[in-house]
C-alpha cells in the first residue's frame, strides 16, 4: 500500500549520526509543513495561470491493483463534478524497495478493497481471486488501445471482468481490439516513467499541481483542494468521495469486544492516529490491547527517499485534516525507539503503558523533542509520571522486550496477513468473524465495525 508503513524481521539498522538525524528531521519537517504546502500550491496555480492551462489531474492505473479498480471509478465522477481534465496512464508495479511484501499486499488489497468499496458507493467483488499473468497482460492491451476519453470507462469494464476471475475477460477484450503486447508494454513503460518523473512509485495515484493523492483514501484531500480553488461545476453534488465517519455510536460495548492495536514508534501514521484510537476505545467501551512492533526500517529493509517524503507529507496532510498536532519532528530511528520500547514494560506495570507510547510519539513527531539525548528522553519519562531512576534501571535490565515485540510481529504476519503499522484487529462478540485492517486511514472502518457489533449485542 502506497501510503502505509511496514514492519519485518531482520538485522537492526545502525543509528544515524546526531547531525544527520537533525538535518533529516528538519528537511522532512519543512516538506511536511503547512507553510511549505501553501507556497507549493500557490506556485503551481501561478504556473497554471501563466501558461493558460486547464486544471489537469494525472491518474496512474495499474490493472492488477485492486485499489486502482476503486480509484478509476472516481475518474468520471470527479470530471463531472469539477472543471478539470483527467489524463489516465497505464503504469507498472512499484520497485521492491517501495513494496517489500508484494504477495501479502496483493492478497490484502483484494480483501481490503472489498471491505471499503460499499462505504464509498463503489464496487469490488468479495473473494476476488488473484488474476493470472495472461489476464493482466490482456487487460493492459485493452487499455493501451483505448482513446483517452474512453480510458476510465474501459478500465472499469475490464477490471470488473478481471476481478471476477477472468472468465469473462476474453469476450470483453474481443469488443475492444486490444493493442499488441509491444504497444501495451510501451504504454505501461511511458506511464511508469512519467510517474517516476513526477515523483511517485505506486498505482492508483492522482497527481495534481505537484501533489499526490492515493486512490479513494485521499480523494477527499484532492476535493478539498478543488474547493479552495472554487472549481466545482454549478449544481454539482460535492464532495463525491468524502471519507466515512470515524465517530463512535451512542451505545457502549458490554465487554465482549476487543480492539487490538499494533502501533510503532517511528511511524508518522501511528503518531497521527494514536490518540484517536485510544479515544475511540474509551468512548465505545471496548477492551484495548496494545501490541507494539518495531518498524521495518530498523529491521534491515531500506526505504527510499521518495517514499519517505510522501509518507511524511501525507501524514501531515492527514493530521491537519483531523486537527492533530504534527510536523515538529526529530526522527527517533534507532536507539531512541529501542529505549522507548524497553521502557514500555515499566510503564505498563505502572498502568501507564498507553500514556507512555502516546507521549513518546508526540515528543518525536509534534514537539521536536530530541529523544536520542538523555535530556529529551527524561522529559518524556517524567511527564507521564515515571521516575527517571526507575527508567535507567529498566534500560540496564536487558533486551527482554524484544521477544514481546517479535511475538507481536508474528501475530501481525501469521494470523492477520498484515505487516504494516498501524494495524488493527477487532474481535468478538461471539459469532462475529475477526476484522483485520491496516492504516490510520482505516480508523473509520474500525469505528463502523464497532458500531455494528455493539448494536448487535
Amino acid at each position: 500500500m502506497s501510503t502505509r508503513e511496514h514492519v519485518a524481521s531482520g538485522p537492526a539498522r545502525t543509528d544515524p549520526p546526531w547531525l544527520l538525524r537533525r538535518i533529516g528531521s528538519l528537511l522532512m519537517g519543512t516538506l511536511a509543513s503547512e507553510g511549505f504546502q501553501s507556497v507549493s500550491r500557490a506556485a503551481a496555480e501561478v504556473r497554471r495561470r501563466v501558461t493558460g492551462a486547464r486544471h489537469r489531474v494525472d491518474y496512474f492505473h495499474r490493472v492488477d491493483d485492486p485499489y486502482g479498480h476503486l480509484a478509476v471509478q472516481l475518474v468520471p465522477r470527479l470530471a463531472a463534478a469539477y472543471d478539470i481534465e483527467i489524463a489516465c496512464h497505464l503504469c507498472g508495479p512499484a520497485e521492491r524497495a517501495n513494496e517489500p511484501e508484494p504477495a501479502l499486499l496483493a492478497d490484502y488489497a483484494r480483501r481490503d478493497s472489498a471491505d471499503i468499496a460499499p462505504h464509498y458507493g463503489l464496487v469490488f467483488p468479495a473473494d476476488a481471486p488473484a488474476p493470472s499473468a495472461d489476464d493482466v497482460s490482456l487487460a493492459e492491451r485493452c487499455l493501451a488501445a483505448a482513446e483517452p476519453s474512453e480510458f476510465a470507462a474501459r478500465a472499469y469494464e475490464v477490471g470488473q471482468a478481471l476481478w471476477a476471475g477472468g472468465a469473462s475477460l476474453g469476450p470483453v477484450a474481443e469488443r475492444f481490439e486490444p493493442a499488441s503486447p509491444e504497444a501495451a508494454l510501451a504504454a505501461r513503460r511511458a506511464g511508469t516513467e512519467l510517474r517516476a518523473k513526477l515523483g511517485h512509485y505506486s498505482g492508483a495515484m492522482f497527481h495534481y499541481g505537484g501533489e499526490w493523492y492515493w486512490g479513494v483514501d485521499r480523494a477527499h484531500h484532492l476535493e478539498r483542494r478543488f474547493a479552495g480553488l472554487g472549481i466545482a461545476r454549478p449544481g454539482a453534488s460535492v464532495p463525491v468521495a468524502p471519507r466515512p465517519s470515524a465517530q463512535p455510536g451512542s451505545q457502549r460495548a458490554s465487554g465482549a469486544i476487543t480492539l487490538q492495536f499494533f502501533p510503532s514508534l517511528r511511524s508518522p501514521y501511528t503518531a497521527v492516529v494514536y490518540d484517536r484510537v485510544l479515544e475511540l476505545a474509551e468512548r465505545t467501551g471496548v477492551t484495548l490491547e496494545l501490541l507494539p512492533v518495531l518498524p521495518m526500517v530498523m529491521r534491515g529493509v531500506p526505504a527510499t527517499f521518495t517514499k519517505g517524503r510522501y509518507i511524511f507529507t501525507d501524514a501531515a496532510r492527514e493530521a491537519r485534516t483531523d486537527g492533530v498536532s504534527y510536523g515538529k519532528v526529530v526522527d527517533p530511528i534507532g536507539e531512541p525507539v529501542e529505549r522507548a520500547f524497553a521502557l514500555f514494560p515499566l510503564a505498563r506495570e505502572k498502568g501507564l503503558g498507553a500514556e507512555w507510547l502516546g507521549s513518546f510519539l508526540r515528543a518525536a513527531f509534534a514537539e521536536g523533542i530530541d529523544t536520542s539525548r538523555d535530556a529529551g528522553l527524561r522529559t518524556v519519562v517524567e511527564r507521564v509520571g515515571l521516575s527517571w531512576d526507575d527508567a535507567l534501571a529498566q534500560l540496564a535490565s536487558g533486551d527482554g522486550w524484544r521477544d514481546e515485540l517479535e511475538a507481536n510481529r508474528k501475530t501481525l504476519y501469521e494470523e492477520l496477513g498484515l505487516w504494516g503499522v498501524p494495524s488493527f484487529r477487532v474481535r468478538g462478540p461471539e459469532g462475529w468473524p475477526d476484522l483485520a485492517t491496516w492504516g490510520q486511514d482505516r480508523l473509520w472502518l474500525v469505528a463502523a465495525e464497532l458500531r455494528a457489533r455493539i448494536a448487535d449485542r
